[in-house]
């Protein structure tokens, strides 16, 4: 059913939790990775291969989560992950080895991910019924949700040891997934009214022209994640290195790129509304190119601080109507098949930019990120037509 006005907004309201939720847990997670190395005695190399475990759990589940949310619904599967997600976080500080760590952040990743196309799923349901392209709106709130988990893990981080801080994230997960679990429970997912009758709708979605513009979608969201990747692991190194920024100035860069990211996703509906889904495309493609070569060959700190915020003006709406649109096109299964390639991006970028810096240099490898975003842009130009077909 569509649902009424009322219960559509009961429904954003209690997804969006969900999001900042994420978020918020993922990011708190994030900054104690350097007590827990210290804890596991683990090399750079070991580490390395211990977090590899976060992207392989979320990686397999994320194929298979699209199947889950076909068989159970998407509420329901949200509401387990953000179960295993609140009381995974808490496991890696209860480890005293890297394959130990490994293994703990396999579930770890696998509710990352389950969760991430589960409740990506849901709002897709509710776009369609809204009429409205809010799903921006969704991804500021995990960027939201991640500052508020950095910030407070940056203020807690000399007083609280790892264990005591990710318990206190566990808590804090189960008792917002205690309030908000209930709500999403209650409402079935709305099905827009061109969606009505899904026996003639279902075998539409499994040709080959539909799945063709899937995997573009995962293109651009791989291209997007590709540059929140290489910025997040290289973008201070290179203002420290590079620009001889303090180590204060050049966490100060990270932030000017997520708080830009938050800020135009927070601005996304707006912008969608006035230029539309392949202009939005285009428009934030080409201006974080040209943000991201300024951000990396820009001989002065403040100028290259100014390059990443407008990369991540540029990118920020670049993932969540990559999102959308495969999700519109073919379900669970389409949001499972763009975040994986979205997700594959982010793992992607850091090596890559690590190879290319021993090769080349810094600066010019985080110049990929542009040409990526340009791909990006040149890619949802390229397919208008057959995307708004």
């Amino acid at each position: 059913m569509p649902g009424d006005g009322n219960s559509l907004t009961t429904l954003r309201t209690v997804i969006t939790v969900f999001f900042a939720l994420d978020g918020f847990v993922f990011a708190g997670w994030v900054v104690r990775i350097p007590a827990i190395k210290e804890q596991t005695d683990a090399s750079a190399s070991a580490l390395g291969l211990a977090l590899l475990g976060v992207s392989a759990g979320a990686v397999v589940t994320m194929i298979l989560t699209g199947r889950l949310c076909r068989r159970f619904g998407n509420h329901r599967v949200t509401v387990a992950c953000a179960v295993l997600l609140s009381l995974s976080v808490a496991l890696p500080p209860l480890t005293h080895s890297a394959l130990a760590l490994g293994l703990v952040l396999l579930v770890f990743g696998a509710a990352y991910g389950g969760i991430n196309v589960a409740f990506n799923s849901a709002a897709v349901d509710l776009v369609g019924a809204m009429r409205r392209p809010i799903m921006p709106s969704f991804h500021a709130a995990f960027s939201l949700g991640g500052m508020v988990g950095a910030g407070l893990g940056a203020l807690v981080a000399g007083s609280l040891s790892p264990t005591r801080h990710l318990l206190l994230l566990t808590v804090t997960g189960l008792l917002v997934t205690a309030v908000a679990g209930p709500v999403l429970l209650r409402h079935e997912p709305p099905t827009p009214p061109e969606q009505q009758r899904p026996t003639e709708d279902a075998p539409r979605r499994l040709d080959g022209r539909t799945r063709g513009l899937v995997l573009v979608f995962g293109l651009i969201a791989g291209c997007t994640a590709y540059g929140e990747g290489a910025l997040a692991d290289w973008g201070a190194l290179h203002l420290e290195e590079d620009l001889a920024a303090s180590p204060g100035a050049a966490a100060i860069g990270y932030s000017c790129f997520a708080l830009a990211m938050t800020v135009g996703r927070l601005t996304g509906t707006t912008l969608l509304e006035r230029l539309g889904r392949t202009r939005t495309v285009v428009a934030g493609g080409a201006t974080a190119a040209a943000g991201m070569l300024l951000g990396s060959l820009a001989p002065a700190l403040w100028a290259a601080l100014l390059g990443y915020a407008i990369t991540g003006i540029g990118l920020a709406n670049l993932f969540p109507v990559a999102v959308e649109r495969a999700g519109a096109l073919a379900g669970p299964g389409g949001v499972a098949t763009a975040s994986t390639l979205g997700y594959g991006g982010m793992l992607l970028g850091p090596p890559a930019i690590g190879f290319m810096a021993d090769w080349f240099s810094l600066p010019a490898a985080l110049t990929s990120v542009a040409i990526l975003a340009a791909v990006a842009a040149l890619i949802g130009f390229a397919t208008r037509r057959a995307a708004a077909g």
